[in-house]
């Protein structure tokens, strides 16, 4: 019986041909790309081949120096050659030693220039008054290496706000201004999740440092007008940039969930422990799962949101519809303040207004190159009581 089973299930099968000689032309290949302080090596050849020390020959045969350049990332596959052997097909990325250095800058440094501040307190109480002097900021994805980079915009954005502080005095020559407030407009960090990790290569400092510089500035701000008026707040919204948490390119968890703004709750913490100096100093952020935060600032009704909710040039359209829900604080507000689009753009509707200050970063490279334009950093103070704002100013 098994041999008429072995008869009826046997099949013509095709005569073994011997293995094919390893041809190094086709089995042992180098491919190599160079895009600036960037590269790319992919090595393939057999197992048990050093496929570290086979980039490193390219790099060389490029003329390149390996010692210059170090592993960034590797991917390593395996793969049957036709001979039958197993090959090996390695892909590093190197990053040049030198470019890796220079931006990744000293966070010591960079905290060095926010720290050296000491608040001035004046004799015979702080100043009182029935206007309120509005500082609207954000964009500055501290840890982002274009343009002038993190030293740059952390820089920019301390000399900023001293400007602020000094034109404060030369606004009370014409008003009485008793509340000063600070709107933190989202995007304080480069992060790691806006652009699904793409970013990572160009950002020179950890999360972590990233958060503590934010922090440090917001303390700094904190600290510089809580002598200077007798009611102080700050407001603070999640940016895109800022999200906390994302998984497979979106975020899972609650709207509110933001370095942003947990950025400017530690300030708070921080600023609780000593009630007599700093009680007046208020600090806010958007209520659970939510975008945006209203202050009221001699009353005017002062909204604040990042700006990633609406298209370019759509934002009348975006707060006309949250303010039809009569349960929404955008339904009582008198200005909107936004960053996101890295631009100044000041519009009005009616009694209603609408400012975008420019990003505290000096350019997006990406941008540069798509469009030919780089920034024109700064931050934007204005003048209110009672619904209007006669006077904004650009601070560069």
């Amino acid at each position: 019986m098994s041999d008429l089973l072995d008869e009826l299930l046997s099949k013509p099968v095709g005569p073994s041909i011997p293995g094919r000689p390893a041809d190094p032309d086709r089995d042992f290949t180098r491919q190599i790309e160079v895009n600036g302080d960037a590269a790319e090596v992919t090595v393939r050849g057999p197992e048990g081949m050093d496929p570290q020390g086979s980039a490193a020959a390219c790099l060389k045969a490029q003329g390149l120096d390996p010692a210059e350049w170090e592993v960034k990332g590797f991917r390593s596959s395996e793969w049957t050659m036709p001979n039958g052997q197993t090959g090996l097909s390695t892909r590093f990325q190197f990053a040049r030693k030198a470019a890796t250095a220079q931006i990744t800058p000293d966070i010591d440094e960079l905290l060095a220039v926010v720290d050296s501040y000491e608040p001035r307190w004046p004799v015979g109480g702080l100043p009182e008054g029935d206007h309120a002097f509005v500082i609207a900021l954000g964009d500055m994805q501290f840890g982002k290496t274009d343009g002038d980079g993190v030293e740059g915009t952390l820089r920019r954005t301390v000399e900023c706000i001293d400007r602020a502080a000094e034109l404060l005095d030369v606004y009370r020559g014409r008003v009485d201004i008793g509340h000063v407030h600070v709107g933190w407009l989202g995007d304080h960090i480069e992060g790691f999740q806006s652009q699904g990790g793409a970013n990572a290569w160009r950002t020179g400092l950890t999360l972590t440092e990233q958060i503590r510089l934010t922090r440090r500035v917001m303390l700094h701000t904190a600290l510089t007008f809580a002598p200077l008026a007798e009611r102080v707040s700050m407001a603070a919204v999640p940016g895109n940039h800022g999200e906390a948490v994302r998984i497979a390119g979106r975020g899972v968890t609650r709207y509110d969930d933001s370095h942003d703004t947990e950025s400017l709750i530690a300030v708070r913490d921080a600023l609780a422990l000593n009630d007599e100096l700093y009680g007046h100093v208020e600090c806010y952020v958007p209520d659970t799962d939510e975008l945006t935060v209203v202050v009221d600032c001699a009353g005017t009704t002062v909204a604040h949101a990042h700006g990633h909710q609406w298209r370019p040039g759509k934002h009348w359209e975006w707060w006309r519809g949250q303010a039809f829900n009569k349960d929404s604080a955008m339904h009582q507000a008198d200005v909107l303040l936004a960053g996101h689009l890295h631009h100044e753009f000041v519009d009005t509707d009616g009694l209603r207004t609408f400012i975008q200050p420019p990003a505290m970063e000096s350019e997006s490279t990406w941008w540069r190159h798509a469009k030919g334009t780089t920034g024109a950093p700064g931050l934007i103070v204005a003048l209110t009581k009672d619904g209007q704002v006669p006077v904004k100013e650009v601070v560069r």
